[in-house]
């Protein structure tokens, strides 16, 4: 029997955990099948070929923007958003499709930035648009899709995120938490708030991933003082 040695564990994503009295799920030890996590890419969309960067930009399709967390509450209307493919390299070393919806003012940066990830094999686990049901469901801690556009506010606080105008781009969370006092963001993720130990999909000050963000004028969250948010890039320094 041939075993997949990229497949997730059964119980991925099933799990809710039990909330805190802010709203987060209690932050747990991180499961041993997840402290070097490498799982493989699921493909939702076509893939593209081997070694070979792919990228689409056009306006949000209906049935994409039907599927996303948009609504006309949101910061940005239709119009200012543009829907990306983009092909990114897996943890199972191959290329794969993966999607996006960002600020159409930074569409083309934002590809040459997946380019360079992409030709320096830098391994993204999921690129997909969030939709409106995953930010009503209980958490479970274990999520890692990279994403950008997202209607919702800021972590712990009540004004907009900047994803919510598409002006931030998450990448790999489960890789590169969000850490602030005792609040891990995957609450599973306490293995990768040791930066110390690095493991693939992780970024670093002055990797390609921190330089490719650098070059178009984009702000890394890894630098940040009050805070640590490794997986957070985003065009104003929020």
């Amino acid at each position: 029997m041939v075993v997949d040695a990229y497949a997730p564990p059964a119980w991925l994503g099933s799990r809710p955990l039990p909330l805190r009295p802010d709203g987060y799920g209690e932050v747990l030890p991180t499961p041993a099948e997840l402290v070097d996590r490498a799982i493989s890419t699921l493909d939702l969309l076509v893939p593209p070929p081997r070694d070979e960067f792919v990228a689409t930009i056009e306006p949000i399709p209906p049935a994409v923007l039907a599927r996303s967390t948009w609504h006309p509450d949101c910061p940005v209307t239709e119009d200012e958003l543009a829907y990306l493919t983009m092909s990114h390299w897996g943890f199972d070393e191959r290329s794969h499709t993966g999607e996006m919806i960002i600020h159409a003012d930074h569409a083309e940066a934002v590809v040459g930035v997946f380019s360079k990830l992409h030709a320096a094999r830098f391994p993204i686990e999921q690129m997909r648009v969030i939709s409106r049901d995953e930010l009503d469901v209980p958490p479970t801690g274990d999520g890692n899709v990279t994403t950008a556009f997202v209607c919702r506010p800021a972590v712990g606080a009540t004004s907009w995120s900047m994803h919510a105008s598409g002006l931030a781009i998450d990448i790999n969370p489960f890789h590169n938490p969000y850490v602030k006092a005792d609040l891990v963001v995957p609450e599973l993720a306490s293995a990768y708030a040791n930066r110390a130990y690095v493991r693939p999909g992780m970024i670093l000050a002055d990797d390609v991933v921190t330089a490719a963000f650098a070059e178009i004028g984009w702000f890394w969250g890894g630098r940040w003082n009050s805070l640590v948010d490794s997986m957070h890039f985003s065009a104003n320094n929020r």
